[in-house]
């Protein structure tokens, strides 16, 4: 019987998207040439390449930060400052990075981050190669990084509405882990092989590159091809009518109270891994990121396997966060480096099942008027938790052992997400 061809993907809409209403999302399996179908949308294409040149760099640069400052005072609580500093802006700010984001342009506000990025890296990257590095630099920078991310990060989530329409919304959200991810298999690989060669002072001038390469790509953009929403006026109130839509939706909800648990014990993992490659395994900078590749490994995997997922529902949420915990609490007691990056990698796939899931989850739950600013509460719990989880995992890892450490970090998460999977099962029966 003679194979018959797969009908062509429909034609994405390119209209404006309306302010309230369910999303249109495609709930049926894609063959699997179609798997990332949203790279079929010429904007989103452009957008993801130069995302993952970004992503890269960004990567060679966390690594080689993280190391320096490790170098600079040995000490590993003072990584997990340098986490707590770039990720506190967001902690604390995180809501109005939210209101921009809904009420001006996400191209341009990207773009103004895409240039402040690279101020940074570039100045990062003079102070390393001319000798005149202190981690006092480390620490400025870290924090003005943090103010970019303010804005950035809710921007750059609703903008990917804004490039592929509702229709393939899950899809191209799924691509972007899988690019990010990519990215962090590429980036700490690099890295750990510049530390060693020349130096980390390039990794910072290759990521003030990929950033300038970010803001010239995004005005280049076709812009009467993207789905842009009416820009929602200004008016009293606006961020307590966000917390109150968001808390009354059980799927952004219960989403959010995973992703503050996971993010404030889980999420810092390359400070502990930072202590594991120094001081348990003793393998160096080379080491360092190829423990951090081994998580992204798995990351990848899990952003792949999320674009081939049917169904969405709140218990893959609150399964991949449990699973994500229970692996990184059964790595703390590896005897040996091959077993502790077999666990890792794992753990790195369920951690994109749980962070894919839950991101997906949580914008195809909120009305396009005023997901910036769900979006906003949603990245302000995820990241702004590593802001404290940060400092805490490398005190707990400098004083009580990195093996200590690593129990509590996956416990804790394992912990939650069964009771939080109890409590529903409950409900569901009541």
């Amino acid at each position: 019987m003679p194979a018959t061809a797969s009908p062509a993907p429909a034609a994405l809409p390119r209209t404006i998207a309306p302010p309230t209403g369910p999303l249109g999302v495609v709930h049926e399996r894609l063959p699997w040439r179609h798997t990332f179908i949203s790279l079929t949308v010429p904007n989103f294409r452009m957008f993801t390449a130069a995302h993952f040149v970004a992503v890269v760099a960004l990567w060679m640069q966390r690594i080689a930060q993280d190391w320096l400052v490790l170098e600079l005072t040995g000490s590993v609580t003072a990584v997990g400052v340098t986490v707590a500093l770039q990720f506190t802006p967001v902690l604390l700010l995180g809501p109005w990075g939210g209101l921009f984001a809904d009420r001006f342009s996400k191209r341009r506000l990207l773009q103004v981050c895409a240039i402040g990025a690279g101020t940074c890296a570039a100045a990062l990257g003079a102070l390393t190669l001319t000798g005149a590095l202190a981690v006092w630099n480390v620490y400025a920078i870290a924090l003005v990084l943090g103010l970019v991310t303010v804005l950035d990060q809710p921007a750059r989530q609703v903008f990917v509405n804004e490039l592929v329409g509702p229709t393939y919304l899950r899809n191209a959200i799924s691509v972007n882990s899988t690019t990010f991810q990519l990215g962090a298999l590429i980036g700490p690989a690099v890295a750990g092989w510049l530390l060693t060669a020349v130096g980390g002072g390039w990794a910072f001038v290759v990521n003030a590159f990929a950033c300038c390469v970010t803001a010239v790509m995004l005005s280049l953009l076709r812009r009467d091809e993207l789905v842009v929403a009416t820009p929602t006026p200004a008016s009293r109130g606006m961020l307590r009518e966000a917390v109150a839509y968001a808390w009354a939706k059980p799927t952004i909800r219960w989403p959010w109270v995973m992703a503050g648990v996971v993010s404030l014990f889980a999420m810092s993992l390359p400070v502990l891994l930072a202590a594991y490659a120094d001081h348990v395994f003793s393998v160096g900078a080379g080491g360092y990121g190829l423990l951090n590749t081994m998580v992204a490994v798995g990351a990848l995997s899990g952003a792949i396997a999320s674009a081939r997922r049917v169904r969405l529902r709140l218990r893959t949420v609150v399964l991949g966060a449990g699973l994500y915990g229970a692996m990184l609490a059964v790595a703390a007691f590896a005897p040996s480096m091959p077993l502790f990056c077999a666990l890792v990698a794992v753990s790195g796939f369920c951690a994109l099942t749980f962070l894919t899931s839950a991101n997906q989850l949580v914008q195809t739950s909120a009305n396009m008027g005023i997901r910036g600013r769900v979006m906003s509460l949603y990245t302000m719990v995820l990241i702004g938790g590593q802001a404290l989880g940060g400092p805490m995992l490398g005190w707990l890892a400098e004083h009580l052992g990195a093996h200590a450490a690593m129990l509590v970090s996956g416990s804790v998460p394992a912990l939650a997400a069964g009771v939080l999977a109890l409590s529903l099962r409950r409900r569901v029966v009541a």
